[in-house]
């Protein structure tokens, strides 16, 4: 609570604004982002009826056929989840959660599905410590205690049922189709069950359907095929989310985590419940951004950081200059230390995010940043840093020709989440338990600090920072995107954004330039190694400490414009890809 107060007075005593604030034009009066173009160096794809932008190919050619049959976008959301399940099974699923942000054309208004997991009633906020208090990080990652109670299946349920025109039979027939009768292996499913080979064979349950009998692994090209999962979709083609939440499904569920030392019971699944929420809303350059509100951290912390980039001039500093990315750090350094303070699930916590997305506080922290020099982290008001998040969710966006619009992030949390498939379901299992704080106040395996607002309590939300995100112009869906990647898919989705809205890109040049990354703590600014050096070296000269990273982030981007429907599968992961008619 005094953390709350103190951001509250922060608001208060705005000083004024001494930096370069630059007046923004309404997206009506503003030059349209360019489409095609010999400068740019990638190009989107187009489409006039309806577009699909997943990680996966056979997902996305699943939800364009579903759009052709006429299917709205929330039907093929809903086919798009349920194959990639399938095809992706590293991240894609039914035995995970996440978010899902739906507008309504006709109706004119956006709506939050959380189907985020829950923690089983029986958890505690000592549940993942040893006789001396420690975390033992096992417990919370390939353990049955680390398993939150999966919510995919009924928010697509919710979803379908409130905003869709399909039936789940229709919705789920290709990924039914693609399991029973199996899916060639792709370089990039080959290499990630190579790679996670002890985690995932350690289950024998899991083994025999990711290996072949005699233990080695599918080849490039191999036809993998997954009958027990496609029983289990077709059990929930026909009950709905009964198929899976209660009978023979949650049964096998629950016998396979208590095998495995959880404490899920048939009743938490029974009583699992998905919540719609009001998206959190701002504005920035007189385009609206709509996004996930907690126990999403990502669409307050982006508005927050779009509020402080909005007293700078970015259009005239330049599209990834030292000057842009030195302000685009120091909005994150910022906004990654409220994170770190003010975010948990809100049904359990208050959280304040009005209080974080005014402009008023936004012109507060920007008077704050220097021009030419870097604040250091230690020097930024600290807070209790939020768990690791792995890199492994996926994300994908619908429009379809009446205008709908989907964006949905959804994950296991790690990389095939805790690696264990009940037996007789060929469902994986998330361990999305490690996204709490094991132990407020003290470090996890990855030297990583949570707070109380995220401490575990049995049939609560963990933070996350999936930002399913949309944004309007002139009241239409104008960009919808968003990212797997962790404590990165904040940053990666502002990103996006702010490449088309203030630098002009079309939505494919957005989607491939350089990305950096700054969360506050550790002090580190992460950049990709393709952005130019002499950037670099000038980012270091006002102080950054610099670090060059691996790729960050595989947003699946959507931008509707009335010369058509344009979008951008992101060319750091292989196999995406983004389809219209």
């Amino acid at each position: 609570m005094r953390a709350f107060k103190t951001l509250l007075v922060a608001m208060s005593i705005a000083a004024p604004l001494i930096t370069l604030s630059s007046a923004f034009v309404s997206p009506a009066q503003a030059k349209e982002a360019s489409i095609y173009s010999h400068m740019a160096t990638a190009q989107p794809i187009w489409a006039k009826h309806g577009m699909v932008s997943s990680q996966e190919a056979l997902a996305t050619q699943a939800g364009v056929e579903i759009l052709k049959q006429g299917g709205n976008a929330v039907d093929a959301a809903v086919a798009v989840g349920f194959s990639l399940a399938v095809t992706l099974p590293r991240a894609g699923n039914i035995g995970g959660g996440g978010f899902m942000l739906v507008h309504l054309a006709e109706q004119n208004r956006t709506i939050a599905i959380d189907y985020r997991e829950m923690a089983p009633s029986k958890a505690h906020k000592d549940i993942f410590l040893n006789e001396q208090g420690d975390p033992v990080a096992a417990l919370s990652r390939e353990h049955g205690l680390a398993v939150g109670v999966p919510g995919t299946v009924m928010g697509m349920e919710l979803a379908l049922q409130k905003y869709g025109t399909m039936t789940m039979k229709q919705a789920t027939n290709a990924a039914i189709k693609m399991a029973k009768n199996g899916i060639s292996v792709t370089p990039d499913l080959s290499t990630s069950l190579t790679g996670l080979k002890r985690r995932i064979a350690q289950w024998p349950s899991s083994a025999e359907i990711f290996y072949k009998a005699d233990g080695s692994d599918y080849q490039v090209g191999d036809l993998l095929k997954q009958p027990e999962l496609a029983h289990s979709l077709s059990l929930i083609a026909q009950k709905g989310s009964k198929g899976f939440y209660q009978g023979e499904t949650a049964e096998k569920l629950v016998a396979a985590i208590q095998d495995a030392g959880g404490i899920m019971t048939l009743d938490d699944l029974k009583n699992y419940k998905v919540v719609e929420r009001k998206p959190v809303q701002g504005d920035y350059r007189g385009y609206q951004v709509v996004s996930m509100p907690p126990p999403s951290s990502g669409g307050v912390h982006i508005i927050e950081m779009l509020n402080i980039l909005e007293q700078f001039p970015i259009d005239k500093l330049g599209h990834n200059t030292a000057a842009t990315l030195h302000l685009m750090t120091e909005s994150m350094r910022r906004a990654y230390a409220d994170r770190s303070e003010y975010l948990g699930d809100p049904d359990f916590y208050k959280v304040p995010v009005q209080a974080l997305i005014n402009k008023d506080y936004a012109k507060k922290l920007a008077s704050q940043i220097a021009i030419n020099k870097a604040t250091p982290s230690s020097e930024v008001k600290p807070g209790n840093l939020a768990p690791y998040e792995s890199n492994q969710t996926t994300h994908y966006s619908v429009v379809d020709k009446w205008g709908n619009a989907v964006s949905n992030t959804y994950t296991l949390n790690f990389s095939y989440g805790s690696g264990l498939v009940a037996k007789g379901t060929g469902i994986l299992l998330n361990n999305e338990m490690d996204d709490f704080s094991a132990k407020p106040g003290t470090p996890n395996g990855y030297g990583l600090v949570g707070g109380d607002a995220n401490a575990v309590e049995g049939n609560k939300r963990p933070l996350s920072s999936m930002s399913p995100t949309i944004v309007m112009k002139d009241g239409k869906p104008f960009i919808v995107t968003g990212s797997p990647g962790g404590s990165r898919i904040i940053n990666t989705t502002m990103q996006i954004i702010m490449n088309v809205i203030d630098h002009d890109l079309n939505i494919a040049e957005a989607t491939a330039a350089p990305r950096i990354h700054h969360q506050w703590q550790p002090d580190l600014l992460r950049v990709e190694h393709t952005l130019n050096r002499d950037t670099i070296e000038l980012l270091r000269a006002k102080g950054h400490k610099v670090k060059i990273n691996n790729a960050m982030g595989s947003t699946q981007s959507i931008m509707v414009t009335e010369k058509g429907i344009f979008g951008a599968s992101d060319p750091r992961r292989a196999g995406s890809e983004t389809l219209g008619y």
